[in-house]
């Protein structure tokens, strides 16, 4: 029985072909963005209402812009990191730029009675469920 093995000159190029597909997709973006996960949220259920943490350090509350519609909130704004003139860049992992992210929840939401608190670097949406999507109980005669 003969065994044939792979090309290892084939296999290398295959995966120096993954390589690079991997180094130009949208994975390593330098900034954050819209189609990333910038800024990280957790959404959670309390009671009829939800609550949006997002967390958003080194941006100033006035960069940051927060819309709701319907059932779909979201939060824009930009983070800028400053150097000293004339500073020479030895390593850059603190990400700078404008970013949008919408929220989609699965009720709709009380927009005049959306609160935003923001302390430390930590944004909290509390977001009340709206009266005509809560459910309603029906008394049986």
């Amino acid at each position: 029985m003969v065994m044939l093995l792979p090309d290892p000159f084939e296999t290398l190029f295959n995966l120096q072909q993954a390589l690079d597909a991997f180094r130009e997709s949208d994975w390593l973006q330098s900034s954050p963005s819209g189609t990333g996960a910038y800024p990280p949220v957790n959404v959670f259920r309390k009671g009829d209402d939800f609550v949006v943490i997002t967390e958003v350090p080194g941006i100033k509350k006035s960069d940051l812009e927060i819309q709701v519609k319907g059932n779909t909130i979201r939060i824009a704004g930009t983070k800028a990191v400053e150097y000293a003139e004339r500073a020479s860049l030895h390593r850059r992992e603190r990400l700078a730029g404008a970013f949008d992210r919408a929220v989609t929840l699965p009720v709709r939401v009380d927009e005049n009675q959306v609160r935003a608190e923001y302390r430390d670097g930590i944004l909290a949406l509390f977001l009340p469920r709206a009266e005509q999507d809560k459910p309603r109980t029906i008394k049986i005669a």
